[in-house]
């Protein structure tokens, strides 16, 4: 099915791997411009190989989100390059293993920062452009943490709770300007930092025994964890214009899960 978005602009923050690198390409596959940001030049660089696109599809920049100033020229930069920007995906972030008793002020104030700095950065450089588009569209790639809190990552969850809350408040407040803000919540998604898990554990197990186990431990009711593509779909259905109605929402791309997730 066509989604409408074709030669549309999105950005997407955290575009060089995982959850990100996954969207860019479903963005690209359905015909879309996409301007995607990270940290690491290199990282960026051997995406952009991957997905074999040319500057007229694909712009990358090196950019931290919790730098206000760089992110406002790499979104200004994808407007100038592109013509406008349509659609925003907020995927920057990370976890941090933190329980109470093992997080410091610190740490707090880290993670409060790159979270919210992660969202609110972004939104400001591309709310003006985003105004002028007929299907602006945002997207917060957020984690079933922020329902459902693990101890092992009280900042971590904490964070993504009020990440939720302002997604809410974003929605209503930016339909003034036809903005719809909309919140992806993460499960147990095959990424990176698992298979590092898997051979850090050191079981003697292969990664998709391990993989089973640590799905049915978690109570994960399709017992597998989640492909990065498998949330891209849902991404870019709700960037698209297909999602016209939708703002304010949730989706738990999640597998079912039953418990604690991490």
């Amino acid at each position: 099915m066509d989604l409408g978005l074709a030669d549309r602009t999105i950005v997407v923050t955290g575009g060089s791997s995982g959850v990100g690198l996954a969207t860019v390409r479903a963005l690209l596959d359905e015909g879309a411009r996409v301007a995607t940001c990270g940290r690491d030049a290199d990282r960026l660089a051997t995406a952009a190989d991957r997905l074999g696109a040319g500057p007229a599809r694909l712009l990358t920049g090196v950019c931290d989100v919790r730098d206000a100033e760089a992110v406002d020229r790499f979104v200004r930069s994808a407007a100038d390059t592109f013509g406008g920007v349509d659609g925003l995906v907020n995927n920057a972030g990370q976890s941090r293993m933190k329980g109470l008793d093992d997080s410091t002020a610190e740490d707090w104030r880290d993670e409060l920062e790159l979270k919210f700095a992660g969202v609110l950065n972004p939104l400001r450089a591309a709310r003006p452009f985003l105004a002028r588009s007929e299907a602006a569209s945002i997207v917060n790639i957020n984690a079933v943490l922020a329902k459902q809190p693990e101890p092992r990552l009280i900042t971590t969850s904490a964070a993504r709770a009020g990440i939720l809350n302002l997604s809410k408040s974003l929605s209503a407040e930016l339909a003034a300007d036809a903005i719809r803000v909309n919140s992806v919540c993460l499960g147990l998604i095959d990424t990176g930092q698992w298979t590092r898990r898997h051979a850090a554990a050191a079981t003697g197990t292969s990664y998709e025994e391990w993989q089973a186990e640590l799905a049915a431990d978690r109570g994960v009711a399709l017992g597998r964890l989640g492909r990065a593509e498998e949330v891209a779909y849902a991404v870019v259905t709700l960037l698209s214009p297909r999602a016209s109605y939708i703002t304010g929402t949730a989706i738990d791309v999640c597998g079912g899960v039953g418990r604690s997730i991490l």
